[in-house]
């Protein structure tokens, strides 16, 4: 019994590195980091030697092995190092009978990982039988180095070195690597898919803002224009010079706003006036919604609301929700897209409503869902990061619709001072 708790203990620390993953990177726009891994396998060393299996006094087992070539694997040779300094560290000041034959063992392992691992990132076609032949060497060294150096200890304690140990080393490296591997494809996927879903975005307000500029760009064509003519007083030159600059800030400004859209995601979090924020982005979302038929409205009884956001994802937030907004109704003759802003004791209350084609209860309880969108070209995947970015602020969506009815969506996000 007391081998199956401390078997369970030291599996659970070879799969910390992956729970870690799944947890920190969950909401995260990017994949693991070299310093992450570095970290983690650190922290799972320290924690698998400090309670490790001990059969006999002065000798230890535990994960270490699969620790070691985990992060040598996606972590690369200088996580090893940091992690073979650890190792060698620690267990000198544990000491005990098992010492000298610990670093023999890991001598070799440690020389093992390395060519494993650098062979792993490089043939993926390799991955199965690399990870297959990692698992079966870290059982196997062990055993062979303790039957030499450890032969009586190891004759007593027989069933436990040729069973236990070897089924955690090999148990641990197949389902830490398999898993992690795993998360870590699926996170690269959903990240590929988000650029699409920004760059599609992008193009569409791109064709939208294009006409939006070309209005001032005419206006200005048409008044230097005028200003050629020698016959026009100083006072009316002055006049359509003026005009020609505000109707030139005028573009500068779309430009800005547009180009902020497109900037590259820094998780810089801000102090963000709301109700500022979303009305730039209902100016720059205004030619897209003429284009469709679709009047676009806002709406605010406070002046000034602020939250604490990270500017370019509560940005591209209330885009993917405004933009929704306006597709459901472009099939409409002409459609209305209504944006109200208000208190609610410490939150912001988002409402968005429009008149479109509305959604089945069944739609409703997917959205937010990876990959499920009520649009034929959709990926889903705006809104759900949208879903995940609110969340992640500790704030809250709520649905409501109708088939041919038209959908309120409500957001709540916490105020700050």
């Amino acid at each position: 019994m007391l081998y199956i708790k401390d078997f369970l203990l030291q599996l659970l620390f070879a799969l910390t590195p992956f729970v870690l993953y799944t947890i920190y990177y969950r909401d995260k726009a990017e994949n693991y980091s070299r310093q992450f891994i570095t970290i983690t396998c650190m922290i799972c060393l320290f924690m698998s030697m400090s309670f490790p299996f001990t059969v006999e006094d002065g000798i230890i087992f535990d994960i270490r092995y699969v620790i070691m070539f985990f992060g040598m694997v996606y972590g690369g040779m200088t996580t090893g190092v940091f992690l073979l300094v650890e190792f060698l560290t620690y267990r000198l000041l544990i000491g005990g009978q098992g010492l000298f034959s610990a670093i023999i063992i890991l001598s070799i392992t440690f020389s093992l990982s390395a060519l494993l691992s650098n062979v792993y990132r490089r043939r993926s076609e390799y991955r199965k039988l690399i990870t297959f032949v990692a698992g079966f060497s870290f059982s196997v060294i062990p055993i062979a180095t303790m039957f030499v150096t450890e032969y009586q200890y190891s004759i007593q304690h027989l069933k436990f070195n040729i069973l236990v140990m070897p089924v955690l080393n090999f148990l641990g490296i197949w389902i830490l690597i398999s898993l992690f591997n795993k998360a870590v494809s699926d996170k690269e996927l959903y990240l590929r898919y988000l650029q699409s879903e920004k760059s599609e975005t992008i193009a569409h307000v791109a064709a939208s803002l294009a006409h939006e500029v070309r209005n001032p760009l005419t206006a200005v064509m048409g008044f230097l224009k005028l200003l050629k003519d020698d016959s026009i007083t100083r006072e009316k030159s002055q006049k359509y010079i003026a005009i020609c600059l505000e109707e030139i800030k005028r573009t500068e400004v779309i430009l800005s706003e547009y180009l902020s859209i497109a900037k590259p995601n820094h998780a810089v979090v801000e102090k963000i006036e709301l109700v500022q924020q979303i009305n730039s982005i209902v100016e720059i979302m205004t030619p897209y919604a003429i284009m469709n038929n679709v009047s676009l409205e806002m709406q605010h009884l406070e002046d000034k609301l602020y939250i604490s956001a990270n500017p370019t994802e509560i940005k591209q937030l209330f885009i993917n929700f405004i933009k929704n907004a306006i597709e459901a109704c472009a099939v409409l003759a002409t459609g209305n897209v209504n944006i109200r802003i208000e208190r609610q004791s410490e939150y912001a209350k988002i409402t968005i409503i429009d008149d479109g084609v509305g959604m089945s209860n069944e739609q409703m309880e997917r959205l937010g869902i990876i990959y499920f969108s009520t649009k034929s070209k959709g990926t889903g995947l705006g809104l759900t990061l949208s879903y995940q970015f609110i969340r992640s602020m500790n704030g809250d969506v709520t649905v409501r619709s109708k088939s041919g009815e038209g959908t309120e969506f409500i957001l709540t996000l916490p105020l700050t001072n």
